[in-house]
């Protein structure tokens, strides 16, 4: 159940009409890295989450209801910088507001030709937001439907990244805006994206194990090589000597890639080198993550009659605490 409360989470302002800015600001209203994106990709990953994770299905909704708050302040914002452009812009008072701002009639005409202004701005929308990108691209379910994969350890690394895109928009869109009142709400919108990137990482390090994301393990024959692709001075560091970073495997260089194929009959004959796994036991935890993880699918939708919101009278039955009395301390 939503309920909206009619004052924004964060009290957005602009100082002036900016009908340029208010496209780019598009980008975090109907793109791909934008507040709709994000609030829908956590909203659709959820509910798969309820049963076998309810603290994550929680997170996760907490998160997305935020996001709609976000998207709302993005659409405020927009609404605000485009002030006069379905009234005074197309007016031919020279006397009104917006045109004392853009110098008269020939400025008017500029801005409504301009190709940094999305025209949909002016025909589509009655001044207001649209459901698109700063390009005019319209809003697309493709943008997020590679992030609901059924495995919340996939999901969770999915958002990470998701963060980080929308991290670094808004930290792009800062710079082509001088207006301190506009400085402020990206600010705050940039900061919480830094915040839930730390939220998803905790949550995905509370689900253990989480690597390799998935139910199969990876072959040991094959997990910690390095493959030297490319001519010239060779780069060494931490992704290609010492350990690796999840399974503590030595990396192994193989300096000329076509030999070592060559030698090893097309990679059929290697043997695990620099790593205590072995395929046996690599094929003991395959078998035992996708017995854990099929029960934790099978949790989700329960075979049987079901009821997505539970009374309290309900969890008392199924906890076997109906009737009881609590004892006095």
């Amino acid at each position: 159940m939503f309920y909206h409360v009619k004052e924004l989470q964060f009290n957005a302002r602009v100082s002036k009409p900016d009908p340029k800015f208010a496209t780019l600001l598009l980008e975090q209203f109907g793109g791909a890295n934008g507040e709709l994106a994000a609030a829908l990709r956590y909203f659709g990953q959820a509910f798969g989450a309820r049963n076998p994770f309810p603290d994550k299905y929680d997170m996760l909704m907490d998160i997305a209801t935020e996001e709609f708050s976000h998207l709302e302040i993005v659409g405020a914002t927009i609404q605000m910088l485009l002030q006069g452009i379905n009234g005074d812009l197309k007016k031919a008072a020279e006397e009104s507001e917006i045109m004392s701002l853009l110098n008269g009639k020939q400025a008017r005409e500029d801005y409504i030709h301009s190709v940094a202004v999305a025209p949909q701005l002016f025909v589509a929308t009655g001044g207001g937001p649209a459901y698109t990108n700063s390009q005019g691209v319209p809003w697309s379910a493709a943008y997020i439907n590679g992030d609901c994969n059924g495995d919340l350890t996939v999901d969770l690394r999915s958002n990470i990244a998701a963060e980080s895109r929308a991290k670094i928009t808004y930290e792009y869109l800062l710079q082509f805006t001088d207006d301190p009142y506009v400085k402020e709400t990206l600010n705050f919108l940039m900061t919480r994206e830094v915040a839930h990137f730390q939220m998803f990482e905790a949550a995905l390090e509370t689900i253990q194990p989480n690597f390799p994301p998935g139910v199969l393990q990876s072959d040991p024959r094959y997990s910690n090589l390095y493959f030297n692709m490319s001519n010239g001075a060779a780069v060494r560091g931490p992704w290609n000597q010492g350990e690796s970073s999840q399974f503590g495997e030595t990396w192994q260089y193989i300096d000329d890639p076509v030999a070592y194929v060559l030698e090893t009959n097309g990679l059929l004959d290697v043997e695990p080198q620099g790593t205590a796994r072995t395929p046996e036991g690599v094929q003991a935890i395959d078998e035992g993550m996708s017995k854990e993880r099929g029960m934790e699918i099978d949790a989700a939708v329960p075979i049987g009659e079901q009821c997505w919101s539970q009374s309290e009278k309900d969890k008392q039955i199924e906890n076997g605490t109906k009737g009881k009395k609590k004892k006095s301390k």
